[in-house]
């Protein structure tokens, strides 16, 4: 399997400025921040760097960590559009800033699959802030959005409000996601594309224990059910690192290639403004007919 890049390129309210010596500088709308980034082995464009504030690791290699502000910022956060799509970022405990820019691709890409399709629904697992949610909602997608957090929900119907979205058919399911897509396959349901960002660890509502090795063949199995002959697309994206783009395309080509269609994989990457360099920052899968 050949394995492809797909490089986010900067837009006019997010972009990574430089990177280097395992940290980076990214500007969100009028702020500017720097985050540790260990896949930027090289030395920055510039050894100067001004930002509000900075992300400081702590000495756990799976966490913790502290923000620290040179300039004010906004502790509710600031809007910040992509596209036609308007959401909230903010300094989250978590080292990120409530989304992930490299998936802009990813957005374009799934709305493109559905646009000849008469009133798609797609299905975005894992869904946190519901950016992506919303990309495909604002394009006349029916969508289900599912996360075991009941704060990320409620920051995703945010970012619907924000985006004039309120009103759009989307069903906001706080849930177990493994439970839920099992849920569905029981019921019957179907779906014209699945988008899936399953984390490396995590607990559902109710204390559900989540593995990334041992639960993602099953719940791809589950998936795979959700979808038929007329589907157009699963998406995955894997921050792991120590999982490779190899091991889940052919994950995806095993239990999605009885529908046909085409099985790829490859890296999610950002565009840094200063150089052109691009930064990896996860792999991915995706079946698409």
């Amino acid at each position: 399997m050949e394995l492809k890049t797909l490089i986010g390129e900067p837009w006019p309210d997010y972009g990574l400025i430089d990177s280097g010596h395992g940290r980076k500088l990214e500007r969100y709308g009028r702020f500017r921040f720097i985050r540790p980034e260990a896949q930027a082995l090289w030395a920055p464009a510039s050894a100067e760097w001004k930002a509000h504030g900075e992300f400081l690791p702590g000495s756990d290699e799976d966490g913790g960590g502290r923000w620290e502000f040179n300039q004010p910022v906004p502790r509710e956060g600031w809007p910040l559009k992509w596209d036609d799509v308007t959401f909230t970022a903010n300094n989250t405990p978590f080292r990120h800033l409530g989304f992930f820019p490299d998936m802009a691709p990813v957005w374009s890409w799934m709305r493109a699959q559905v646009a000849d399709k008469a009133e798609p629904e797609c299905m975005n697992l894992f869904g946190y802030t519901g950016v992506g949610t919303c990309a495909m909602a604002a394009r006349g997608v029916k969508m289900v959005h599912v996360d075991a957090s009941k704060k990320s929900v409620e920051a995703a119907r945010g970012n619907a409000q924000l985006s004039g979205l309120a009103d759009k058919p989307i069903r906001w399911m706080t849930d177990d996601a493994t439970k839920f897509v099992a849920r569905e396959v029981r019921r019957g349901r179907r779906y014209d594309g699945i988008l899936l960002d399953p984390p490396k660890y995590g607990r559902g509502p109710d204390g559900e224990v989540w593995k990334l090795e041992e639960g993602l063949p099953g719940l791809i199995a589950d998936c795979r059910q959700l979808l038929d002959a007329e589907s157009r697309f699963l998406f995955l994206t894997v921050y792991a690192v120590r999982m490779s783009a190899l091991a889940i395309g052919e994950l995806l080509r095993q239990t999605l290639g009885d529908l046909g269609g085409t099985v790829e994989a490859g890296e999610l990457a950002v565009r840094e403004e200063a150089r052109g360099l691009l930064l990896p920052t996860a792999i991915w899968a995706r079946w698409s007919r």
